[in-house]
Order: C-alpha cells, then sequence, then structure tokens
C-alpha cells in the first residue's frame, strides 16, 4: 500500500528539479549522487510513478514530475509563510523567494536590489528568472513578478513601485539623417525600430493628445528592419542612429539627459506604463515577499531621487 507523499520528500524533490541533475542536487544536498539516485528511486517506487526521465546527458520531469513539483513549491512556500506567521518573526523573513522580472529593467534594476535584499535578510533565498514574455500571474511558478502596467487581473495583488511612462526617441544622427517627425502619422515614413514583448500588438504605437478627460488617440501601424525581444538591444540600436523607438523611460532616461537620444514628438503623449510588483493575493501575508516588495519600492524610489 502506498504511504503517499512525505513531507520531507518535497524539498528534497524541489532542489532535484531546480539543480538540473542527480550530481548537481547531490552538491546542494551535501550527500552523494548515489545517494541521491537511492533516495529519488525509492520515493517513486513508493508513490508509483515515475518522476524523472533520465539519460545519459539530462534529466526532465515526467508529467507526474511537473504536477509534483509546482505542488510541492507551492507548500514549501506556504510553510515558510506559517512558520512565520506564528512565530510572528516579521523583522526576520526566511525562506524561498521566486521572483520574475522583464529582460533589460530585471537586469539593470531588479537585480541590484536583489543583492542587497539578500545581504540585509541572508535566510531568504532568491531566484530570479527574466523573460520576455509575462508568466500567468495566478499559476505557481512564480511568487513575485515584476511588470510594466496595472494588470486587469484581479486575482492578484498589484503594489504600484514607481511611476513610468513610454517615450519615442531617436538619436540626434538619425533625425539630422531623416528629419523630425511632426505628427503621430509621420512615424509610417521613419525606421521604427520594434519590440515583441508580452501581449501588446506589434508594431502599433498609441499616442495621445489634448487633457485627460478628452484626449485623442491614435493608433499606428510603424514598420521598420531592425526587431528584437530584448529592450537593451533596441535601445543599443537607437544610440547606434538606426531609427526611432519606444521605451520606458527608465531605460532611457540617462542618453535623454546626455544627448545621445532625443525625445521624438514630445508634444504626444503614450500609454502609461507604472512600474508594479504582482503577487497572489495568498501571499499577502509572507514576510519575505512583504519585505522585498518594500525594499525594491524604496530602492527605486532613491534612485528615481538620485537621478532627478
Amino acid at each position: 500500500m502506498s504511504l503517499g507523499i512525505q513531507a520531507a520528500e518535497l524539498g528534497f524533490f524541489s532542489a532535484l528539479a531546480t539543480c538540473g541533475s542527480l550530481s548537481a542536487a547531490a552538491r546542494e544536498l551535501g550527500i552523494t549522487t548515489p545517494a541521491v539516485s537511492k533516495r529519488l528511486a525509492l520515493m517513486e517506487a513508493r508513490i508509483g510513478v515515475s518522476l524523472i526521465n533520465r539519460t545519459t546527458r539530462r534529466m526532465s520531469l515526467t508529467p507526474e514530475g511537473e504536477v509534483l513539483l509546482e505542488h510541492a513549491r507551492r507548500i514549501l512556500a506556504d510553510l515558510d509563510d506559517l512558520d512565520q506567521i506564528l512565530s510572528m518573526s516579521k523583522g526576520s523573513p526566511k525562506g524561498l523567494l521566486r521572483v520574475n522580472a522583464t529582460l533589460g529593467f530585471g537586469r539593470l534594476q531588479v537585480a541590484p536590489v536583489i543583492s542587497r535584499y539578500v545581504r540585509q535578510y541572508p535566510e531568504v533565498d532568491v531566484q530570479l528568472q527574466l523573460s520576455a514574455t509575462q508568466p500567468a500571474l495566478t499559476d505557481d511558478q512564480f511568487d513575485v513578478c515584476i511588470r510594466f502596467g496595472e494588470p486587469s487581473d484581479t486575482r492578484v495583488i498589484a503594489k504600484p513601485l514607481a511611476p513610468n511612462r513610454r517615450l519615442l526617441c531617436a538619436s540626434p544622427k538619425y533625425i539630422e539623417s531623416h528629419g523630425e517627425p511632426k505628427l503621430p502619422h509621420d512615424l509610417v515614413r521613419h525606421n521604427c525600430i520594434c519590440i515583441r514583448q508580452g501581449d501588446e500588438a506589434y508594431g502599433v504605437w498609441r499616442l495621445f493628445s489634448g487633457r485627460a478627460s478628452d484626449r485623442l488617440a491614435e493608433a499606428v501601424k510603424v514598420h521598420g528592419n531592425l526587431a528584437t525581444n530584448d529592450g537593451e538591444i533596441a535601445v543599443n540600436w537607437a544610440l547606434d542612429g538606426h531609427g526611432i523607438l519606444m521605451r520606458a523611460e527608465w531605460d532611457i532616461d540617462r542618453y535623454l539627459k546626455s544627448g545621445r537620444l532625443v525625445q521624438v514628438l514630445p508634444q504626444f503623449q503614450t500609454p502609461d506604463a507604472d512600474i508594479y510588483a504582482i503577487y497572489p493575493q495568498r501571499h499577502q501575508l509572507s514576510t519575505r515577499i512583504r519585505t522585498f516588495v518594500d525594499f525594491l519600492a524604496q530602492s527605486l524610489a532613491r534612485f528615481r531621487a538620485s537621478a532627478a
């Protein structure tokens, strides 16, 4: 008769899946590779399903293993939260914190904040994953997602971290060679650098004129010979004089101040892109999530003030 999954095995299997190999898991857990293999085999034999596909070169999860990993990570996170709530250790967060952010902003802004955060809270283990495509906000793959724009999903908590605008920009070299657009529709005659990100309509730029109460919107289908899913690459192409770019102010502010980029069509507004920390409602009492989100908001505020 199956005894089912034992609590101690959840952490073992989560570590094994995260490390990606038996030998790496052995180093992480401080045991031998044969011991990891034996423990996994005993676990699979007891529950009656295969969890890992093993080959000579790599290891992958079976469908049952994927299901177990998803639930194990959620259960382990809930146990961490419960432990902190019951012990009232509000000032000492601990446990695993899984963070997702966009490629450029995550690399330039979120990663340095995490470095300072774990120095202050060394009992928190942070895993940062950067991606161009936003993961589903209601699954259990990540604890906190850092995103531009407020989500429409009411099943998650979205805490504003910092204001942000998207701006149109180009290098002085490009403007000198191709002229400056005067109206949004002029953009169709320019080489525009496009970024493929998330669910946004590719190559469609929306600009607004007038006051907020009665502003007019115009959608322009732009074209260009360069496209990428990496914002930093797109900014570098704009710096090299290849075309006009729509990019978050956080990413180009230093270049606008130095004159390496100039704002295009400044009299028109583009959609807001305020920065949010997004996490499931069930994590609102989590000490590690609360302290991390607050730490990130304070860090971004200080960065904004020093850059002003």
